[in-house]
Order: structure tokens, then C-alpha cells, then sequence
């Protein structure tokens, strides 16, 4: 979400730092907002905060900076965009033939939701503070408590 708040762009990069350091190595990479991702089933064209692509980048024929074959996205949610986030765009999200994980990050709380397709069927996780949160495709773990104090303002 360009022109988000700070917490919100501290929430991202604390998620992407989390999964960066468990993938090193692996043949998966991490892109920030800046990777624009399309739904080719449906046409939808959007910019997660967090993207993972394991393996090689499918490029969009109609653009090649856009890729199609994410393995997880992550979207930190927002007042205006956590309707959409959980609803529609989830929706779209779960078309992706190579998308085995949707983690949805809370601004209201310290909350992490994971929708994980790494068994074949979507099924839903989530864990609160003091928590973690397993993420079986990545063969990674996401941990609630660490993740919200990377982004909590100095004080």
C-alpha cells in the first residue's frame, strides 16, 4: 500500500526480514511492494507488501514486471484496505495455481493470519501475541511477538 503509515511499512519489513533470514539459502527471494503481481484467472493486478517467489520469476507476457508465480504474499492490513484484504482480494489470491500461503498481518492487533495451501486444500491459521505461526511451504516460521516489536516506534 504506497503512502501507508509508518507502523505499516515497519510491519512489511519486519515480515520480509523474518522470512528473508529463514530463506537464505534456498532458492526462494523476497520482493517488497515495489513487485507487482497479476492473477492471470481473473486479471487482478496488485503490489503486496511482501512477495515470495520460490524458483524462477513467471513473467506476465503483457508486462514483463509483473510475475505470476507467487509462492506466499503478505498484505499488512489497514482501515481502508482490511475489508478488501480479507475478502475479494484474498478470493483472487487463492486462484494462483503456485501461491501455497496468504499471510495477513493485523494493524489492529498483534494477530497473523495464514491461509496455507502447502497440503492442497486451503486451510486457516492464526496466532496471537506470544505466539508463532508455522508457514509449511516456506518451511518458516513467522513470530508474532518479534514481528510487532520490530515495529513499534523508539521510545
Amino acid at each position: 500500500m504506497a503512502g501507508g503509515t509508518p507502523e505499516h511499512a515497519a510491519l512489511a519489513m519486519a515480515v520480509g526480514r523474518q522470512l528473508g533470514n529463514q530463506l537464505e539459502g534456498t532458492q526462494c527471494r523476497i520482493f517488497s511492494s515495489d513487485l507487482r503481481v497479476r492473477v492471470a484467472e481473473t486479471g487482478l493486478v496488485t503490489y503486496p507488501d511482501v512477495t515470495v517467489v520460490c524458483g524462477p520469476s513467471e513473467r506476465d507476457v503483457e508486462s514483463r514486471t509483473t510475475v505470476l508465480n507467487p509462492t506466499a504474499i503478505v498484505e499488512v492490513t489497514s482501515d481502508s484496505s482490511e475489508h478488501y484484504d480479507r475478502g475479494v482480494k484474498l478470493t483472487h489470491y487463492m486462484k494462483i495455481p503456485s501461491l501455497r500461503a496468504v499471510v495477513l498481518v493485523s494493524h489492529r492487533e498483534s494477530k497473523i493470519d495464514v491461509y496455507d495451501r502447502s497440503a492442497g486444500e486451503w486451510t486457516h491459521h492464526f496466532a496471537m501475541a506470544g505466539g508463532q505461526l508455522r508457514l509449511p511451504a516456506l518451511r518458516a516460521t513467522l513470530d508474532v511477538d518479534a514481528l510487532y516489536a520490530a515495529a513499534r516506534e523508539p521510545s
